[in-house]
């Protein structure tokens, strides 16, 4: 007898949830941002985020993924490294899902990890406003 393994198609997208798989947010994250640039600096800095964020995850929403898919992923790369400093790990590691997968993507996949992202920043955001 002999054990196989078999991976993945290429191309192919698990689009699981990463809701085991990656905490929603660092909390120590933003405490380093604020010795480092100051709560004022901080502050201003995470209110220019979400803004950032919300816009450009409407903005996902709005591209043709045929169209678009550079775009998209560039995008994507913006976003996974802002989430990342900010610690809002699951939607830093959903941005880089999309940013290293947009060429492959079809709308089905594209749909759900779009849907993914937008619960993670819901889910971010409601963290952040509990403290």
């Amino acid at each position: 007898m002999f054990d196989a393994a078999f991976a993945p198609m290429q191309g192919a997208l698990d689009t699981a949830p990463l809701r085991e798989l990656e905490p929603p947010r660092e909390p120590g994250a933003f405490t380093v941002l604020v010795r480092e640039i100051g709560e004022d600096g901080a502050c201003e800095v995470r209110a220019v985020f979400w803004s950032e964020t919300s816009a450009r995850l409407k903005l996902f929403h709005a591209l043709a993924l045929g169209q678009h898919r550079g775009r998209i992923a560039r995008e994507a790369h913006s976003l996974k490294s802002t989430a990342r400093t900010f610690g809002y790990l699951r939607l830093a590691a959903l941005a880089l899902r999309l940013e290293s997968t947009a060429d492959t993507l079809d709308d089905a996949e594209f749909g759900d990890l779009l849907q993914q992202m937008d619960e993670a920043f819901t889910t971010a955001k409601a963290q952040e406003q509990q403290g």
